[in-house]
């Protein structure tokens, strides 16, 4: 049987991300997003918050640090990792997402354009501007 951990997280920031960088040199931004999730209760519709932490390494941590601010509208997918230690005698545990791929949205609270995205991960950029350039497709779609 295969094994699959892949996750993939669309919400905003609740804090400018931290970047250090570890003794070898390598660069790590740490962040936190909150997603939102629609449930109901009897009639009525609520929205109740989750909270994740996320782990960017290399030169995408470096590249995205500056534009990962509260509040910025991001998706990103990558996978849980579990981390385990002992404190005060007791076992503690967190898991995190080890980010892939960071695709900046949108601005804090609409501040930005929504007509274009980009996209950061295994330190290369990609940009995406719906409705513009060839997107490969012929034009005859025979349906």
């Amino acid at each position: 049987m295969a094994n699959l951990n892949h996750v993939t997280l669309i919400g905003r920031l609740t804090r400018d991300s931290e970047l250090k960088y570890t003794n070898s040199g390598m660069a790590v931004a740490r962040l936190s997003i909150a997603v939102n999730r629609r449930k109901r209760s009897g009639d009525q519709w609520t929205e109740e918050a989750n909270f994740f932490d996320i782990t960017v390494f290399g030169k995408t941590a470096e590249s995205l640090s500056q534009y990962l601010v509260k509040g910025k509208e991001i998706a990103v997918e990558g996978e849980l990792r579990q981390s385990r230690w002992e404190q005060d005698g007791q076992p503690r545990s967190k898991v995190e997402v080890v980010a892939n791929n960071v695709q900046l949205l949108g601005g804090p609270r609409g501040g930005e354009s929504r007509g274009s995205s980009q996209s950061y991960g295994n330190d290369q950029v990609e940009r995406y501007t719906p409705g513009g350039g060839d997107d490969g497709f012929e034009d005859d779609i025979p349906f």
